[in-house]
């Protein structure tokens, strides 16, 4: 294990992207999303994911050169179109537009189609909290989990994330997929040669299984049971229905360097509380609720832990694994 800043990080990501023939604009944005996972103990959100975003660019699966658009716009709604490129610079368009739309009109929702993997959602809701908004993300993935009491896998793991800001502390922020782990973890699992706990995912067959290998072919298995899966199918619904994207059944995989492009789907929606109970009652109601909270010592806040341990990486930096730190420096020359 080696420990290296943030910058220094961020550098060789950007370089690593490069080197694969992404534009400028999309080795940054991927950069700064990675870094940012790293830093909050992500893991399996950061840099170890750009070897198979580098397979993907230079395989075509992903459109290295890909321009990000809008190509619908009706006030407060709006379709920008990833145009099979990566996720990050779509989706910092997408939120650019979005603060925008909603200090236009009190409320905005921006749609993205034919996107590629997400990472972590609360990266893309920082800047919606920093502008005192309310803001939600949802995102389909490629299938791995079973509709309710089904044999095989339709709805992706469909991450959801949501910010509160706040009046004096860090805005309260949610991020979790509805499987019961993120798929990523069991990646970095499989990729150490490490077991993953019963009950995170089944074999190809449906069977539990403990083995991280034979879970990434088989199906992930979501949180609280069935209504895990009616909230996986509300996401898939709302981030690729409405937005035209690809369902999780028809997305290629995130962890494969063959296969179709996944083209999934993004839904951004930002609220200013001024629009409704106005924002001095919008923050004294969200500082009253946080107050009963803490009255038992052993809560925590929403993004506390990540938020301290970013704190962390910026003063000690991120501990990344020589044998990955070693693959993309060769990536990156």
């Amino acid at each position: 294990m080696t420990r290296i800043s943030s910058s220094d990080l961020h550098d060789l990501a950007t370089r690593t992207m490069l080197a694969a023939g992404a534009t400028p604009r999309t080795a940054e944005a991927t950069a700064r999303a990675l870094v940012y996972a790293d830093e909050r103990g992500l893991s399996s959100h950061g840099v170890a994911r750009l070897p198979m975003y580098v397979a993907q660019l230079r395989n075509g699966r992903v459109d290295a050169k890909a321009k990000p658009a809008i190509v619908e716009s009706r006030n407060a709604a709006v379709l920008i179109d990833a145009a099979d490129g990566m996720a990050f610079p779509a989706c910092e368009l997408a939120i650019e537009t979005l603060v925008d739309r909603a200090r236009a009109h009190g409320s905005a929702v921006v749609s993205v189609k034919r996107s590629h993997h997400l990472g972590a959602g609360a990266w893309h809701l920082e800047p919606v909290g920093a502008a005192g908004m309310v803001g939600l993300a949802f995102s389909n993935t490629p299938a791995a989990m079973p509709a309710w009491g089904g044999r095989h896998p339709v709805f992706g793991t469909n991450p959801l994330a949501a910010v509160f800001p706040r009046r004096d502390g860090k805005p309260l922020m949610i991020d979790l997929s509805l499987s019961n782990v993120a798929r990523g973890k069991i990646m970095v699992a499989a990729r150490e040669g490490k077991p993953i706990p019963e009950g995170w995912a089944t074999s190809r067959d449906g069977r539990p299984t403990t083995d991280a290998k034979a879970a990434l072919e088989g199906m992930m298995l979501p949180f609280g049971g069935t209504k895990g899966a009616m909230l996986a199918l509300m996401v898939e619904l709302l981030a690729a229905a409405l937005a035209g994207a690809n369902f999780g059944y028809e997305a290629g995989s995130f962890l494969t360097e063959a296969g179709e492009k996944s083209r999934v789907g993004h839904l951004f929606w930002a609220i200013d509380p001024g629009a409704l109970a106005g924002n001095a009652t919008y923050l004294s109601r969200v500082e009253a609720l946080i107050e009963v909270m803490l009255q038992d010592a052993d809560v925590r806040l929403p993004g506390q832990r990540r938020g301290e341990l970013a704190d962390t990486a910026a003063r000690d930096g991120i501990d990344v694994p020589d044998s990955l730190l070693n693959q993309l420096r060769a990536l990156a020359a």
